[in-house]
């Protein structure tokens, strides 16, 4: 079982990682569908993308905590 301390590192190594490759994909892949994305906007993309899924990992992770607490009982 990990610590908090090591939970915490890593979801931010996670979520950093998960950026950085956003990042370079939609730069990457959206002007080989005709869309010609400025720097600014790929970070704004790309931020709203990193927002929705740190919320979905978080539910998820809550409803499986919820779970095991419920074997435990």
């Amino acid at each position: 079982m990990q610590s908090k301390t090591e939970s915490f590192i890593e979801s931010i190594l996670n979520t950093a990682s998960g950026f950085v490759l956003s990042l370079f994909l939609v730069n990457t892949v959206l002007p080989f569908y005709g869309f010609d994305v400025k720097p600014g906007q790929s970070l704004e993309i790309v931020l709203i993308f990193t927002v929705a899924s740190v919320c979905r990992s978080y539910i998820w992770r809550r409803v499986f905590n919820k779970k095991a607490l419920k074997g435990k009982r």
